[in-house]
């Protein structure tokens, strides 16, 4: 039995973009590694500007700074270079980069005080993006494929770096739909590894 699968933003995006874009870094001696360090430095200095209440400059420094992650496969499979460290150093990198954006909010809140409750949510924020990943990482490590989520890093990435876009009102409703979203898409994960497990029976 085939199990449905269901997500908000298509993890893929055609060579026909990428192409372009890597193959003149892949002259220049550009590898893979060099652009998931640029995209996390970048989402560190999203996270300060977060701290400091810029939200806005914080917004699209993070949405150029993950738009990178785009292009470190890419320039993998150009180049021949796919590695499993590759793609394990790539993943550590990207729940880094997440977790840095929401330390900056977490400082943001906490110094300025009369804000419990955005620093709770940011909390269960954090949490939900770790198990999100934590469940795809396990149902692998039971022989699964896991690509099925209703809210991934994609979608986390371009809600928050776009509600810090709008501004101080948009970022705590963003980070109430991050919360309660990824810990659903938690939900949603465990269901349909339970259902792939049950398939055959």
């Amino acid at each position: 039995m085939r199990v449905p699968s269901f997500s908000i933003v298509p993890h893929k995006v055609s060579t026909r973009f990428t192409d372009p874009i890597v193959a003149p870094l892949a002259t220049v001696g550009v590898t893979p590694n060099m652009i998931s360090i640029t995209g996390f430095g970048g989402n560190v200095a999203a996270a300060c500007l977060a701290a400091g209440g810029q939200f806005r400059a914080a917004g699209l420094v993070m949405l150029i700074a993950s738009a990178l992650d785009l292009l470190d496969g890419a320039l993998a499979r150009k180049t021949g270079t796919v590695t499993r460290f590759g793609a394990l150093f790539d993943s550590v990198l990207d729940r880094l980069s997440e977790a840095a954006v929401l330390a900056g909010l977490l400082f943001h809140y906490s110094e300025r005080g009369g804000h419990t409750m955005e620093v709770a949510v940011i909390y269960a924020a954090v949490v939900g993006s770790i198990i999100v990943s934590y469940v795809r990482a396990r149902a692998e490590g039971l022989g699964l494929e896991l690509r099925e989520g209703l809210f991934t890093r994609a979608e986390r990435v371009i809600l928050l770096a776009a509600a810090l876009i709008v501004g101080s009102v948009a970022v705590p409703w963003a980070l109430w739909a991050l919360a309660v979203l990824s810990h659903a898409t938690v939900i949603q994960r465990v269901y349909t590894v339970w259902r792939k497990l049950h398939a055959d029976d």
